[in-house]
């Protein structure tokens, strides 16, 4: 699909500014910053609300935007005002319900639950966009999609089929898969954004998402207490705010423009991949025969679905 930010026939960025250009170097951003996003949320459960850590998560990173998009908003303003229910609705879904699902599933599920459901996502895109667009996914991609899909399976239960047979559902699996459902109509619905550059449909996204949580954040300071300002509290909302908002969404939504929404999609299946090359490196975690087959998989699937078919 046409990139709206490059229209047909004008020149492309060289050197650093091309990766923004470069879908397959894009693809990693989200499934490395996202891969801590969960982690995050759980460490703090137990101090921080989940509404108020979506607050101020986006108004955070409204704020770290808005010097970026200044330039671009005066010519970029109208047109997102003219069509502000599609701007609406992708906030509501992508920005204010999504995170905030997620970190209220964080409250009352464990972490491999919203693992495993977050990487049902590429499935549910593919739904979307169907339902939406009518628009179909090719045999190739399908195929991509499932392996990769397998190959995550493989990681989150370490390569042990019981771990998934007995899963333990909680209440909290309910919030994500909710969650999973509004991410991947804003997925799909992200084609139809309005026309305009990146920053400032970014900063008009975070700060209309933290606008309609305001009301949500004043109920639940008032019945269970307000964010604390404490270092870890602090450290985490930087986390969310900088890389697991600013960068992560930046980098999905160029992805979308490049590849669409079935491929773009994939993205998520990164998350658990980098979950294990993070414990890695900063935990000394040993490395297991099932991490090379799930990340192998992973690989393949992500090949099958995005490369081109040949022609004769």
């Amino acid at each position: 699909m046409q990139d709206k930010q490059h229209p047909a026939g004008a020149p492309r960025a060289s050197g650093f500014a091309a990766l923004g250009d470069n879908p397959w170097v894009l693809m990693l951003l989200p499934g490395l910053f996202w891969a801590g996003n969960a982690i995050v949320a759980r460490s703090v459960t137990a101090d921080v609300p989940p509404i108020g850590l979506a607050f101020w998560r986006w108004t955070l990173a409204a704020l770290v935007v808005l010097p970026i998009a200044w330039p671009h908003l005066a010519r970029d303003l109208p047109k997102m005002r003219e069509r502000w229910p599609i701007m609406l609705l992708l906030t509501t879904l992508g920005i204010s319900i999504f995170n905030t699902f997620l970190y209220i599933a964080a409250h009352t599920t464990t972490a491999i639950n919203i693992v495993m459901l977050q990487t049902a996502m590429p499935i549910v895109v593919v739904l979307a966009t169907f339902l939406i667009f009518r628009e179909a996914v090719t045999g190739r991609q399908a195929a991509g999609i499932v392996a990769s899909f397998a190959g995550t399976l493989i990681l989150i239960s370490h390569g042990d089929p019981d771990v998934l047979l007995n899963l333990d559902f909680k209440r909290g699996d309910l919030w994500m898969l909710a969650a999973v459902v509004c991410y991947a109509v804003y997925t799909a619905l992200l084609r139809v954004r309005p026309p305009v550059h990146g920053f400032s449909f970014a900063f008009a996204s975070f700060a209309l998402g933290a606008l309609l949580l305001l009301p949500f954040y004043v109920a639940e300071t008032i019945l269970v207490g307000s964010f604390p300002v404490t270092t870890n509290a602090l450290a985490a909302l930087g986390y969310v705010a900088v890389f697991a908002s600013v960068f992560a969404y930046m980098a999905f939504n160029r992805t979308v423009a490049l590849l669409g929404a079935n491929l773009a999609g994939l993205t998520v299946h990164l998350i658990p991949v980098f979950g294990i090359v993070l414990a890695v490196l900063l935990l000394g975690e040993r490395v297991h025969l099932y991490h090379g087959a799930g990340i192998a998989l992973i690989a393949f699937g992500l090949w099958l679905a995005t490369r081109k078919p040949t022609t004769d």
